[in-house]
């Protein structure tokens, strides 16, 4: 898990962020936002792969105007990531693991942020 993550923000360290807030991810070979195409409306994550970017290149500030969410994703796959990586070498448990429970609050509790981001976002449009 902890390569993973730290892989991914690896990867969006080598991209360079878009200027329109968006679309990063074209670097990738991946096409644009279908939401966006066909109806010209962001879709939740539209962003996301710009903040990550740009969180990658220590821009957190632009990072939060351009996806706040996705800002917190990224710092929190970092923190994880890292944590995942030193357990995994250590051999060791953390005195202390997030129980499921937890786990699965933090996880709606980021979903629900990100849902909220988007709605946001189209409301001010």
């Amino acid at each position: 898990m902890g390569v993973g993550l730290l892989g991914a923000l690896a990867v969006a360290s080598v991209l360079s962020p878009d200027p329109r807030g968006r679309g990063t991810h074209e670097q990738l070979g991946l096409p644009p936002c279908t939401l966006t195409v066909v109806a010209g409306l962001p879709c939740p994550a539209c962003g996301m792969t710009t903040s990550w970017s740009l969180v990658t290149h220590g821009r957190l500030a632009d990072a939060a105007r351009t996806h706040a969410s996705g800002t917190l994703l990224a710092l929190v796959a970092l923190v994880v990531g890292l944590i995942a990586v030193i357990v995994a070498v250590q051999g060791k448990r953390l005195a202390w693991q997030p129980g499921e429970t937890t786990l699965a609050l933090g996880g709606v509790a980021l979903a629900l942020l990100v849902v909220a981001e988007w709605i946001f976002r189209l409301a001010a449009r």
